[in-house]
């Protein structure tokens, strides 16, 4: 069945109060999605099956449940991120995980990435598989952003540390962001660089969020002065990785992550500078094909503006 437009026949699934009522994150205050959803386009084809507000942060910890679709999701991209692409269309940040779909019997794979002052020619990107089946249950991804790093975690496990270098200049995200869930149609690039495409027969592509926490330094859009949660509760949120999480991260790493742009030789005949070379990760990455990169052709999928015509169904949240 072929489609020109994967809104037509996607779906993001929003479940609320019921689910987020009877949920606990590290003791932190779980929202509702009414209090901090927002639709910015994908017209009537998004689906919110309960029961909105943009909100910019500066730095803090913001996490989702997600659940993933099912069976043939080849060309598929799911994404949980933040971004100020609204704000600075040439300057923009954004900090990403993104979820590729895959053929049958085939497991989804994780993307994360970050760009900083409108970087984008310059891809970090890492990519990993999962422990678990992510469309058989909810699991929790998470973002920590601060001044100095960010972590990445997957059901409170961290998987990617990036820490800010001199070096690096403007390239870390240094200005207040959104946060953004997505779903879109990467056929010419997601799954084997392109080779495996989204089949509409397998649609719709359903992706359910829940247990939302947005906790950080929230920045009036008018005035951009920011105002820091100090909720007792904040001392459940990470301030970077303890020694067990680094052992964890470790493992992670070395048994998951398939993919990592600092050993990229394809894209990068010099590491770009905040690298730091690992030969025994460096030669374990080696068995992985590089060509879903698509010899360094830059993909970009994810748009922030409404359109009646958009390929991606967007909410901000």
């Amino acid at each position: 069945m072929g489609c020109p437009h994967l809104g037509f026949l996607l779906m993001v699934c929003c479940f609320l109060n019921a689910l987020l009522a009877s949920a606990s994150h590290m003791n932190l205050p779980i929202m509702a999605f009414d209090e901090g959803y927002a639709q910015l386009f994908g017209d009537d084809h998004l689906v919110v099956l309960k029961d909105g507000k943009t909100d910019l942060y500066l730095h803090g910890y913001f996490s989702a449940s997600i659940k993933l679709p099912a069976d043939y999701t080849a060309g598929v991209v799911v994404a949980f991120y933040m971004s100020n692409g609204d704000m600075f269309e040439k300057q923009h940040d954004e900090i990403d995980f993104e979820f590729l779909g895959n053929i049958r019997g085939k497991d989804w794979r994780i993307q994360t990435n970050i760009y900083g002052n409108g970087s984008t020619s310059v891809g970090r990107e890492e990519r990993y598989y999962l422990w678990f089946d992510p469309s058989e249950d909810f699991h929790q991804y998470s973002i920590l952003w601060t001044d100095s790093q960010i972590v990445f975690y997957v059901d409170n496990t961290p998987i990617r540390e990036f820490k800010r270098t001199e070096s690096m200049g403007g390239d870390f995200p240094a200005k207040p962001m959104t946060l953004y869930a997505t779903i879109w149609d990467g056929s010419d690039w997601a799954t084997n660089g392109g080779k495996y495409r989204v089949n509409y027969k397998y649609s719709p592509y359903i992706t359910e969020f829940s247990d939302l926490v947005l906790h950080g330094c929230a920045v009036d859009p008018i005035e951009h002065l920011a105002k820091c949660d100090n909720v007792q509760s904040s001392q459940a949120i990470p301030t970077g990785i303890t020694p067990a999480q680094r052992i964890k991260m470790d493992n992670f790493r070395k048994k998951q992550m398939t993919y990592s742009y600092c050993y990229d030789r394809v894209r990068y005949k010099v590491p770009p500078p905040e690298c730091v070379i690992n030969p025994q990760e460096a030669e374990r990455l080696r068995v992985f094909d590089p060509v879903t990169f698509g010899k360094g052709r830059r993909h970009h999928g994810k748009r922030h503006h409404r359109s009646r015509t958009s390929q991606a169904e967007a909410t901000s949240i």
